[in-house]
């Protein structure tokens, strides 16, 4: 973890309340006159307007179901602040849901980032509370709050209930995914498939099991800007509502001395987020997040740093995919306090967390649930190792990602050759077809799927395997992409090759029978070309025709300032 030099935040003490972030019309006081008349029309009296101002985000939206509780829990939070003396004020942002962003939800990330940093700046918070849950939300909120830079505690909006189909219990979406397989290869005929469809999802909340919000809500914790135990509560339970009043309780705390967001998330809580990464068998887009926030604190996120801990820290947590549980047997089990007591001197326990206690104390204090098996013991883990490793090669000069807590062991060392699809659009159209030249051994790639070449890095990575071979009892290859998937899902998948494709990185040279060679072990991907033979395909590429066709709006922006995974597919001036 290294710091950057070029941190430009101001240490001149802010106005505070009414008098914060005044609109500017060359007169102060005229600012603030004008501002009282306006907000009065609202009803608020002097006593009210005189008092800490908290905001508090509301990312609530029809389209948006792992935010369905959200109206409850600002009502929740704003009940603590007033039983604080707190001005609770809530205010909207954008809202996004996994299934409901066109092209992806990663496209939208750094535009939520940018949207909640500016309503932060804009408006007169002491503190904010920051409501989100789905996937690319706590993320945004995170990196708008560190670059706002004023108090700020997190709180998740928490995982749903699980599912139940013909006696089986189901957990979205690694279940979505096995079964979605299933009726691929004609397993379950299309009236099951719709059943299932209102089985998989059965509440409001975040997936249940170690995707990529559940990740998120453990790190929150592992970085200390949530309260301990507040991340993994389910969405549906009335905890979750008690830690909404905690957590607005905590934010008048916070309004009237700290600590800022500068203050808790330093180099030693992005380490303990890494271990605790590990630990969980988290998302490989948690480390993509981790590094965009890192950034935005003048941080950086070491990638050989994060494999060394990888190698040390075993999986602890017996979770879907690398497991067998799902999140509310983990919450129960202790949660996030009982891990960090488990981890012990793999974190630094003198971290500071967002209610003034350290990691270390936060973890003396976690509940021993007996007899129970989804937290385990480094004596007895759910895998040696950490759930991720970091892979190089001529394939990867930067870097790429492998979940190996929830791969095949069989294919973790492997060569096979190539099966190459040049776009997402490519593989829908050609994945089932009947005649398409494929075997089980060989690896399937896939290219210009990025953060620039799709455009918005989507979640494709989990490749499908190819319906003639699904139908053949297939059910896992080496999948290689400079794509995400979720992290709900399995398999044998190299991840966020970099440099993309797209911007003329080695995997947009790799052609159909080229062969590929993969050794977790070794912490190698390696194109079995050679160099002469790159260097005449590399003289001959092209980059894709989308990137210079967007000559206007948000998508431009993103296409000419998005950077790489290893850098957390930020925007380049953030």
């Amino acid at each position: 973890m290294s710091a950057s030099e070029n941190d430009t935040r101001s240490s001149k003490p802010a106005a505070r309340g009414m008098r914060r972030n005044l609109a500017t019309y060359g007169d102060p006081g005229f600012s603030l006159f004008l501002r009282k008349a306006f907000i009065k029309a609202a009803g608020f009296s002097d006593d009210a307007l005189d008092r800490p101002i908290i905001g508090i985000t509301n990312t609530f939206s029809d389209f948006n179901p792992c935010h369905g509780n959200v109206p409850r829990l600002i009502e929740a939070v704003k009940r603590g602040v007033m039983l604080a003396g707190g001005l609770p004020m809530e205010f909207p942002t954008i809202s996004i849901h996994e299934s409901f962003a066109n092209p992806t939800s990663m496209f939208l990330r750094n535009l939520m980032a940018i949207d909640t940093e500016e309503m932060i700046r804009a408006q007169p918070c002491d503190s904010v509370v920051l409501i989100g849950g789905c996937d690319k939300t706590v993320p945004a909120q995170l990196m708008g709050a560190v670059s706002a830079d004023i108090p700020a505690i997190q709180l998740i909006t928490g995982p749903m209930l699980v599912g139940h189909h013909k006696g089986e219990v189901l957990g979205a979406c690694t279940d979505c995914r096995r079964l979605w397989g299933q009726h691929r290869a004609g397993q379950i005929d299309e009236a099951e498939i719709e059943v299932l469809s209102g089985r998989l999802a059965p509440t409001q909340g975040t997936c249940m099991v170690m995707g990529t919000a559940s990740t998120m809500g453990c790190l929150v914790e592992a970085l200390g800007i949530a309260l301990p135990g507040s991340g993994t509560i389910p969405a549906t339970h009335a905890d979750r509502i008690r830690a909404a009043e905690a957590s607005g309780r905590e934010a008048v705390r916070l309004a009237k001395g700290g600590p800022k967001p500068s203050d808790i998330l330093t180099g030693t809580a992005f380490r303990n987020a890494l271990t605790v990464l590990q630990a969980i068998g988290g998302s490989t887009n948690g480390l993509v997040h981790l590094a965009a926030i890192a950034r935005r604190a003048g941080l950086s996120i070491d990638l050989a740093e994060f494999d060394a801990i990888g190698r040390k820290v075993p999986v602890l947590i017996d979770l879907k995919p690398s497991g067998d549980h799902y999140m509310e047997h983990f919450h129960w089990a202790g949660g996030v306090p009982k891990l960090m007591k488990e981890l012990g001197e793999h974190l630094d326990r003198s971290a500071p967390t967002i209610d003034g206690r350290t990691i270390g104390e936060v973890a003396d204090a976690a509940e021993d649930v007996p007899n129970q098996s989804i937290i385990r013991t480094a004596a007895s883990p759910v895998k040696p190792t950490g759930g991720m490793a970091v892979l190089r090669g001529n394939l990867a000069p930067g870097g790429a990602v492998i979940k190996h807590s929830a791969a095949s062991p069989a294919l973790l060392k492997h060569t096979g050759r190539a099966v190459v699809f040049a776009s997402v659009e490519d593989m829908v159209r050609r994945m089932d077809d009947p005649d398409l030249d494929v075997k089980a051994d060989d690896v399937l790639v896939l290219t210009n799927a990025g953060p620039k070449g799709a455009p918005g890095m989507p979640e494709a990575g989990y490749i499908p395997i190819p319906r003639k071979l699904a139908q053949a009892g297939v059910k896992d290859m080496v999948r290689i992409s400079d794509a995400r998937m979720s992290g709900t899902a399995f398999g044998t998948i190299v991840l966020h090759i970099t440099p993309e494709s797209a911007v003329g990185g080695p995997l947009g040279l790799v052609r159909n029978g080229d062969m590929i060679r993969l050794d977790v072990e070794a912490r190698e991907i390696a194109l079995l070309v050679e160099d002469a033979e790159l260097e005449r395909r590399k003289a001959e590429w092209q980059p894709p025709a989308h990137l210079s066709e967007a000559t206007r709006g948000y998508r431009h922006l993103y296409l000419t300032t998005v950077l790489q995974a290893d850098e957390g597919c930020d925007f380049d001036f953030c």
